[in-house]
Order: C-alpha cells, then sequence, then structure tokens
C-alpha cells in the first residue's frame, strides 16, 4: 500500500490540506500528517488540525509521496524549515514523488528542484524563481513533481495523485463516491 506524507506547517491552507488526506484516505492509501512540532496547527483560516505525529518521528519512516500544503503562513514555515528541504531533496533522490499546490511549489523551488521543470502555483508564488518554466494550468506534472494552483484545484489535485499512487480505476471509485 502506498505511503504519503502530508508535513502539516502552521498557517498551512486547510481546505488543501484536509481534502488531500482525505481523498488519499479515501483510496485506501496510507496518509502520515505530521506537524512541524509537536503542537496542534492552526490553519490559515483558524481551523485546528492535530497532526498524527510530529516530523522527526515520520522522518524515521519511508514515504511514496511527500504532499505539501500551501496557505500563508505555512508555506513559508515549511520554506524556513530545513528537514523539509532535506526531505524533498532526498525524495527526489531516491525518485518519489514530490508534490504541492497552491503557493507551496514555491517551497519545492527553494529546495532547486523546480529548475527547468514546468509547474504551476497560486499566481504570484514562483515570480522569484526565474529557473522555473511556469504554468498556469490547474494541474501540471513534470515527472515525478506534481503541482497544483490553489483551494478550487485541490480536488482534482488529490484525484491526481490517487490516480498516480492507486491507478485510474481507483481514481475512479474514489471520484464516484464524491458524487462529483
Amino acid at each position: 500500500m502506498p505511503t504519503v506524507l502530508v508535513p502539516l506547517a502552521q498557517g498551512c491552507e486547510e481546505i488543501e490540506a484536509v481534502t488531500i488526506i482525505d481523498i488519499l484516505r479515501r483510496a485506501n492509501i496510507t496518509v502520515v500528517c505530521a506537524g512541524l512540532d509537536d503542537k496542534p496547527v492552526r490553519a490559515s483560516r483558524g481551523t485546528v488540525l492535530i497532526p498524527d505525529t510530529t516530523l522527526d518521528e515520520a522522518l524515521k519512516l519511508s514515504f511514496d509521496m511527500v504532499t505539501l500544503p500551501g496557505g500563508q503562513p505555512g508555506t513559508n514555515n515549511l520554506k524556513a524549515d530545513v528537514r523539509i528541504l532535506a526531505l524533498l531533496n532526498d525524495m527526489a533522490k531516491h525518485n518519489k514523488y514530490i508534490t504541492a499546490i497552491c503557493a507551496a511549489p514555491s517551497v519545492l523551488a527553494a529546495a532547486g528542484l523546480l529548475d527547468g521543470k514546468h509547474a504551476t502555483s497560486f499566481p504570484g508564488a514562483l515570480n522569484t524563481y526565474p529557473k522555473v518554466l511556469q504554468q498556469t494550468q490547474a494541474i501540471v506534472e513534470d515527472g515525478l513533481i506534481i503541482t497544483s494552483r490553489g483551494p478550487g484545484t485541490a480536488m482534482d489535485f488529490a484525484l491526481t495523485l490517487v490516480e498516480r499512487l492507486a491507478g485510474k480505476a481507483k481514481r475512479q471509485e474514489v471520484e464516484a463516491g464524491l458524487v462529483r
């Protein structure tokens, strides 16, 4: 069964975090939500999320994918965490999926993983990274890197992640249950 790490930083975008976690779990994908510390996470709109574990504990495990929710100041908190940057580079080195939505693709860019790659993000989030080949589609895939625009694209983004990890039939099954 595939495993996915969703790091939750203070100020993350709750629609993105919860949608990704929920849809992946509906597909029977193991999801570990890890806080950057041991505190509950207050998301960008004030929703309080309780992570499954801490990032330090999660880093002892192996994952098939890491998915970064965006939001502010959550994205900046992820970008400032050297453990996140090291994790992203380790995932890339081992040819694992690295995914991000909203402003969080800028974390991938800060880690040097989007140089010469196609990516999308919340408008303006990648403007200070000239080596990124910015796109405007809702979801952009470049190899094992998958990026998406923002809260409004979270469901399609999460379903794309399901398809990459568990196949098209599983995506269709999960999507049918959502009655979209």
